[in-house]
């Protein structure tokens, strides 16, 4: 864990990481479907914004409860999730993801290695602490921010195709 000052380092960093690499797609490359199954650049980025009220509750929830149990979000699975996220306007969406980060980071800020080892339960994984839930969501934004750059600039012949 003694990573935890790069992992709220690097949390603090991806808002004006992910702004920089979306001012830096061409507009008409945004809503660009690139075959079945895949997402849109803008479905990625409004994801990105969307899923983060959900994280700041689990943040919210291990620094509460003893020892919580969480539900798996898994997008496009159930009778009333879309299989792409809702278009948000960009600008709109990275306020929001830029807006809920700042409120995760003052919640992490200053903790100490004790809270930190709070233990959970998520179905999904082996072993789950808000340590874990911290670099989780770090390795997401940039995971989502890859393929963006990959569904933009990547010809079709050796662009990722996620079965």
């Amino acid at each position: 864990m003694r990573d935890i000052p790069d992992l709220l380092d690097s949390l603090k960093r991806t808002p004006n990481i992910l702004t920089q690499l979306v001012r830096s797609i061409p507009e008409q490359k945004l809503d660009v479907r690139r075959g079945d199954g895949f997402w849109t650049i803008t479905e990625h980025v409004s994801h990105l914004a969307e899923v983060q009220p959900m994280l700041l509750q689990r943040i919210e929830r291990f620094l509460k409860e003893e020892h919580p149990e969480f539900v798996p979000y898994l997008p496009g699975q159930g009778a009333e999730e879309p299989d792409t996220p809702a278009r948000l306007e960009m600008t709109a969406a990275l306020e929001q993801f830029g807006n809920l980060r700042t409120r995760q980071l003052e919640l992490l800020k200053g903790l100490d290695e004790t809270t930190w080892r709070r233990t959970g339960t998520h179905p999904e994984y082996e072993a789950y602490s808000l340590y874990t839930l911290v670099r989780h969501i770090l390795m997401h934004d940039h995971w989502h921010m890859y393929r963006m750059e990959e569904l933009w600039l990547t010809r079709d012949a050796y662009l990722t195709r996620l079965e």
